[in-house]
């Protein structure tokens, strides 16, 4: 229906019930109003801490309208149902346990998935199938195989994805990353990781030494589809909520956690989103629990094909040290403060043909952007892709205890089959990617 035919109903309509015709602004998106044609229709999976907080973003923004929220906790799915009901003043945000029955929605046009990280791949492919757009968590997936699926998925069927690694949006971040492309600190041989893992949650996890008996599953959750595709396991509290990061089945520790958005900067400062190292050496500490297994207190040596080497310890502080025969820039994670030596390279400027790399205006909004315009965001899929690549690589090689040579092209270990086991996992049926 046109515009002219719309007003023409609308005026017979209105009339038949001795209304005055009159049709808001917001119809046709005056004065400064977003027209119902024109808004995002936004549904969310996974509404725990983080989930919240990318919701709460994206209801700040006119265009978009959140008409839906899943979790498999009934307390978390309650409080974002309301969070969104008090946003837009009304009761019709749905609430779903399944993710299916969302992504089912004709309506939806994207998605939110903030799930533990075992759910990010199988999640993210089937809102990539149902037409989805996807603004996924960091690491982007719990394994390489489901990261190649979910990136041929997002190319097969035309998606934008958004990986959550939102520090790259920082100004200060691509700043500092358009100094070291630019040749301010000369041909650049070295970068540092800072993984430090001492803050009070790392020192309860290493230092667990207790039972974790099962218990009683809480009324409010769906543990079964907690559970997923991993292997079936009682209910342990300290193993779901939060604790999951540190489970290697549902998580890769403080690897695939601080450390996705560490080398991330590492890779967007070296311009090799589209690669990855091809030698990885590493070691770590395991906790002393019966429950936790991942890694800790990190030493590894990382070899891209040109030479350029990436050197990770857990000194503090947390960030990433771009490293040249003119100088040093390094970048704090999280914040984004920036030191240097000389500390005049930061006040060097670009020049106008030299390498630009764009300012985010923000990650949630620099995705809805890219949405609407269908050009890729600052995180796309190969972004998140590669990084999660050397996450998990830095992880199998501390529990091979091999030096292992990838290859990038084939996506296999040359000289480890043990590795090459461990880039997929078995998933519990009926759950796939």
């Amino acid at each position: 229906m046109d515009r002219r035919a719309f007003i023409k109903t609308a005026a017979l309509t209105t009339a038949s019930f001795g209304f005055p015709t009159i049709v808001p602004a917001s119809v046709f998106g005056k004065e400064g109003a977003t027209a119902p044609g024109n808004q995002l229709i936004m549904g969310c999976i996974g509404v725990g801490g983080q989930g919240v907080y990318n919701m709460k973003n994206f209801l700040g923004f006119e265009e978009v309208k959140v008409v839906a929220v899943c979790d498999v906790d009934q307390k978390h799915l309650e409080e974002a149902r309301d969070l969104v009901n008090e946003n837009y003043r009304n009761r019709d945000c749905a609430s779903y346990r399944d993710f299916r029955e969302l992504l089912a929605r004709p309506d939806i046009d994207m998605v939110t998935v903030c799930t533990p990280d075992h759910w990010h791949g199988s999640i993210s492919v089937a809102a990539a199938k149902a037409g989805k757009d996807i603004y996924c968590e960091k690491p982007l997936t719990n394994t390489i195989a489901e990261g190649r699926a979910l990136l041929d998925a997002v190319h097969e069927y035309g998606r934008i994805l958004q990986t959550g690694s939102h520090e790259r949006s920082r100004q200060n971040a691509r700043i500092a990353c358009e100094l070291v492309r630019n040749g301010r600190l000369g041909k650049v041989q070295t970068i540092q990781i800072n993984l430090p893992c001492n803050e009070s949650h790392h020192l309860a996890i290493l230092n667990d030494e207790g039972d974790h008996p099962p218990k009683p599953i809480p009324p409010e959750l769906d543990w079964e589809l907690w559970l997923g595709p991993v292997p079936h396991t009682p209910y342990i509290e300290k193993r779901c909520h939060f604790g999951w990061r540190f489970v290697m089945d549902t998580g890769g520790g403080e690897m695939t956690d601080r450390g996705a958005h560490v080398i991330d900067l590492g890779q967007l400062g070296l311009g090799t989103d589209h690669a990855t190292p091809i030698e990885y050496e590493a070691t770590g500490e395991l906790p002393k629990s019966n429950l936790f297994n991942t890694y800790f207190n990190f030493k590894f040596e990382c070899r891209y094909a040109n030479g350029v080497r990436m050197i990770g310890t857990s000194q503090e502080p947390r960030g990433v040290k771009f490293i040249g025969p003119d100088g040093w820039i390094f970048i704090h994670v999280h914040g984004g403060h920036l030191e240097a030596e000389p500390a005049s390279l930061l006040r060097e400027k670009i020049g106008f043909k030299e390498i630009h790399l764009g300012r985010s205006p923000g990650h949630h909004r620099d995705f809805v952007n890219a949405v609407k315009t269908r050009t890729q965001p600052m995180a796309p899929v190969e972004v998140g892709y590669h990084t999660a690549v050397i996450c998990h690589l830095l992880n199998i090689a501390v529990q091979t205890g091999k030096k292992l040579q990838w290859d990038p092209v084939k996506e296999k270990v040359l000289n480890c089959d043990e590795a090459n086991k461990l880039l997929a996992r078995p998933m519990r049926s009926p759950w796939v990617v």
